[in-house]
């Protein structure tokens, strides 16, 4: 299909970002500078990683594991009977944890609640009345950063010294946190939304019209590139010593593509029609691909346990939804719909500089883990993005599809929606364990990663896969 046969709205969407490239480009610059600037800084730093909270929480989730019931028991009984009056009282930010321990051989369960502080100290949290209304419902505060005021104190138990805290008031969700989820999901929601407002059923009738490219490229996204996630997790040895960077690989990878890839793949003058097609329909099987796939491909390691209905809870509410709000919308309102669709487009791009660059700033002290993201990180970033790239091309290629929708094909598989993946790494990460926001730190890298390798295809593809001039 020739661009020019494309759907009216797609040329209202380029000519919004036409009009908005040189504004985006320099905000784009912007960020890379400052991302450049800050990596410098931290890293002349020299600051080493200071792995004593996430040592005490395996040696944490192996009593658990163990079914070692009875010390569970002790420390969660004896603290109570310390002398609290002269515990050091202590503000700080921090996340609310438990493991639940299994008896071997019995259905008894044994919950032990802990406390992890920013700065990655782990501490034990004593509840000295059940009844106590500041400790009632303490699941529900798991998901957030908190705001702790309590009272903390050390004590030997056995052979191993312990810190335990008390709440001196329930702890609060943090203003940032809280502004910075709900702006996360809305803003999420409107861009699925927008994308909703593009699509009618027409569109999908690429998937009889070029039922090659669409089969191609679905296999490619949630077959082969999650693929070359797990292949250079293991190669790199993230699998191994950072397994959460391996998570946020594999879930970077599982996730569909986005607007980025359409834009690109119009700058690239490739098959806009089929990119479209591909992201759409990748979008609808992401609510079963994405939790299939990170259960498949995470489920082995150790401490890692993967809430697929949280995951696909969150795409149906933040991604289906809003989707079949905005088809419906296009439906019954199609003027205004074509109106709004470029507001739409570049709310999309917004919202994904929005998350990288708020995301980063919450977690500035990622920069200075060097050993965690250093060079190896970055360099399975780019290789994970243009890995993507040049197989998909190559894949295509081999099936004899003609030039046009390789590069469609090329850029859906390499580029994926990052602002998804940041989105569920944030919402999951606390209950998983990622003490490090390491699946949020692999998906804003490659969101940042897929501009850099979008801008180079757009240059160097009509030397490799030339077209006639549509």
């Amino acid at each position: 299909m020739e661009l020019s046969t494309t759907p009216g709205r797609w040329i209202l969407i380029f000519s919004a970002l036409k009009k908005t490239k040189r504004a985006l480009n320099l905000m784009l610059l912007s960020i890379i500078s400052l991302v450049f600037i800050y990596f410098l800084t931290f890293c002349s730093m020299a600051v080493a990683d200071d792995t004593s909270g996430e040592t005490f929480y395996k040696y944490l989730s192996s009593l658990a594991g163990s079914g070692n019931n009875s010390l569970i028991e002790e420390l969660n009984a004896n603290p109570r009977k310390l002398d609290w009056n002269n515990a050091e009282s202590l503000k700080f930010k921090g996340h609310l944890r438990f493991l639940t321990s299994v008896k071997p051989g019995s259905t008894d369960q044994t919950r032990l609640y802990f406390i992890r502080s920013a700065e990655g100290r782990i501490i034990l949290l004593t509840i000295p009345d059940r009844n106590d209304p500041v400790y009632q419902n303490l699941e529900k505060l798991i998901e957030s950063k908190l705001n702790f005021n309590a009272k903390v104190l050390s004590s030997t138990i056995g052979d191993k010294e312990y810190q335990f805290a008390q709440f001196i008031n329930r702890p609060e969700q943090a203003a940032f946190d809280k502004i910075f989820k709900l702006m996360i999901i809305l803003m999420l929601f409107l861009v699925m939304v927008g994308m909703g407002l593009t699509l009618t059923g027409k569109d999908f009738s690429v998937l009889i019209s070029k039922p090659r490219g669409i089969i191609i490229g679905e296999i490619l996204q949630f077959g082969v590139m999650p693929l070359i996630a797990v292949a250079l997790g293991y190669l790199m040895g993230f699998h191994e010593k950072y397994p959460y960077i391996y998570v946020g690989m594999v879930l970077i990878t599982v996730t569909p593509g986005g607007v980025t890839s359409n834009l690109m793949t119009h700058y690239a003058k490739g098959d806009v029609a089929l990119s479209v097609a591909l992201t759409s329909l990748s979008t609808i099987l992401s609510i079963f691909f994405v939790p299939l796939l990170l259960n498949a491909y995470c489920s082995n390691i150790p401490d890692v346990k993967v809430p697929a209905n949280t995951i696909a809870l969150t795409i149906t509410v933040l991604v289906i939804i809003p989707l079949c709000i905005g088809m419906l919308f296009r439906k019954f309102k199609e003027t205004m719909a074509k109106k709004l669709i470029p507001v739409f487009s570049i709310l999309g791009i917004i919202a994904l500089l929005f998350l990288i660059i708020a995301g980063i700033l919450s977690n500035l002290e990622g920069f200075a883990d060097t050993e965690r993201h250093g060079v190896m990180f970055y360099t399975m970033v780019s290789l994970l993005t243009f890995s993507g790239m040049i197989i998909g091309g190559i894949v295509s290629a081999l099936f004899k599809v003609s030039n046009f929708q390789i590069r469609a094909i090329s850029l859906e598989t390499g580029l994926r929606n990052a602002s998804l993946a940041m989105t569920i790494a944030l919402l999951i990460q606390d209950s998983m364990g990622d003490f490090h926001s390491s699946m949020f730190w692999v998906s804003g890298m490659f969101g940042l990663s897929m501009y850099v390798a979008g801008l180079i295809a757009i240059k160097i593809y009509p030397k490799i896969f030339p077209v006639e001039p549509q």
